[in-house]
């Protein structure tokens, strides 16, 4: 493998804001054409590309990474086809670049609308499973930007022969090959040299584990998207479906348990706590889920069934487990309070018949999604009908919740006049 020295990361990044403002030029057609193409590269490659990943495997079970690991890293036929069917998929969605939007005209005549373009460079960095390196470049090309892909460490011959299939895309459809380029090396230092690019790249999107997005936050002189935690919560209100909840607290917590929009806490009120608790305590302890809980909701539970005290840190941790935190509240005002104190901003959940209650919820709780009697597990963008994301925001600027192709965008405002001269 190259040292970061072999590979001149600033170098890229002048090339890869060339490459965007070819990109930002190309029609919808022709990037729908560079798209395709990728899939069929992927699809063709698909022998080479097992042969790549069967590397990586090799180095991480020398490693001893855990199976769980070991399989998310692992490209089978099937995966790499459902991969080729993601990039068409993204080329089956509506093109936001160039749309026109709030066109007003004005006393004196002129047309003041804004128009959708590319943000222009995104760096992703990304710890995950190899099929990313597609799903981000896809969806950058898409949406007329440039990107610089850094992997992790532990898929680096999977993406590097995935982004030369996506390269070769390009270049048969006429597009400069630059507009993708791979940072073909597995030194830290070189994420250190992109994150100081602040005059070629845009934004920086991170994806992957805490300590990772941790360290892009304090070292990045250029904008991220990102969230840095995923303490969901669910509340079942005093008017709450109880049968419903129950599906729903089951559901938000154990439906995948390891993922950002996963339910952590679970606050009840105290008027159906008493109804409430046992039940759903039972299912979730069946199921295989911790139980950390409150005072009060420990004298709520049978003394058979196995639970643990919560404590402080308990109410601000991101489990990404099948443990789940819980806690009676004597008020949506308490419940909401709690959000406040502990949320990381990205998806909390009322479950209630009041409709009242549903839209204070609403407009109060100051997160990325709020959700009214529906699984925190939708907060997706796929589920959201964006048809692919590059992941969650939880901050304002200036896109939040699912980053789909519209988040890679931006607006430009765009002024029609007839030679009108300001008095």
């Amino acid at each position: 493998m190259e040292t970061s020295q072999q590979v001149n990361v600033a170098a890229m990044a002048r090339q890869a804001r060339q490459a965007a403002r070819l990109l930002a030029m190309a029609d919808g057609a022709m990037k729908n054409k560079a798209l395709l193409i990728m899939a069929e590269r992927l699809l063709a490659q698909s022998d080479s590309l097992q042969a790549q990943n069967s590397r990586d495997l090799q180095a991480a079970e020398q490693a001893g990474l855990s199976p769980a690991l070991i399989d998310r890293l692992r490209l089978t036929p099937s995966r790499i086809a459902a991969m080729a069917d993601g990039v068409r998929q993204v080329a089956a969605l509506d093109d936001p670049v160039g749309e026109i939007t709030s066109m007003k005209i004005r006393p004196n005549g002129l047309q003041i609308g804004r128009m959708r373009v590319p943000l222009g460079v995104i760096g992703v960095i990304y710890e995950s499973r190899p099929n990313v390196t597609a799903d981000a470049a896809a969806l950058c090309v898409k949406s007329g930007n440039a990107v610089i892909l850094r992997g992790g460490s532990e898929a680096y011959y999977s993406n590097r022969a995935i982004s030369a299939c996506l390269m070769e895309g390009l270049q048969a459809a006429g597009l400069p090959m630059t507009a993708i380029q791979y940072i073909d090396t597995t030194d830290r230092a070189a994420v250190g040299e992109l994150l100081r690019c602040d005059e070629d790249v845009d934004v920086i999107i991170p994806r992957g584990g805490k300590d990772l997005i941790a360290r892009i936050i304090a070292e990045s002189h250029i904008p991220v998207i990102k969230h840095l935690d995923g303490i969901c919560h669910t509340y079942i209100d005093a008017d709450a479906d109880l049968p419903m909840a129950l599906a729903l607290t089951l559901n938000g917590k154990m439906q995948r348990t390891g993922v950002c929009n996963a339910t952590e806490t679970l606050l009840v009120h105290r008027a159906v706590a008493t109804a409430f608790l046992p039940e759903i305590c039972q299912q979730l302890a069946q199921a295989g889920c911790e139980l950390r809980v409150c005072p009060e909701t420990r004298s709520l539970l049978p003394a058979s069934l196995p639970v643990r005290d919560a404590v402080a840190e308990d109410w601000d941790t991101e489990y990404l487990d099948a443990i789940l935190s819980i806690r009676v509240v004597a008020s949506l005002d308490e419940a909401i309070n709690h959000i406040e104190t502990h949320s990381s901003r990205h998806t909390d959940v009322i479950v209630t018949r009041n409709h009242q209650h549903a839209m204070r919820f609403l407009r109060e709780v100051d997160s990325s999604s709020v959700m009214v009697n529906a699984s925190s597990r939708f907060s997706d963008g796929f589920e959201f009908g964006l048809g692919a994301e590059m992941g969650i925001s939880t901050d304002k600027l200036h896109v939040r919740g699912p980053v789909g192709l519209e988040g890679l965008t931006t607006q430009k405002y765009i002024v029609l006049g007839n030679g009108q001269l300001r008095q």
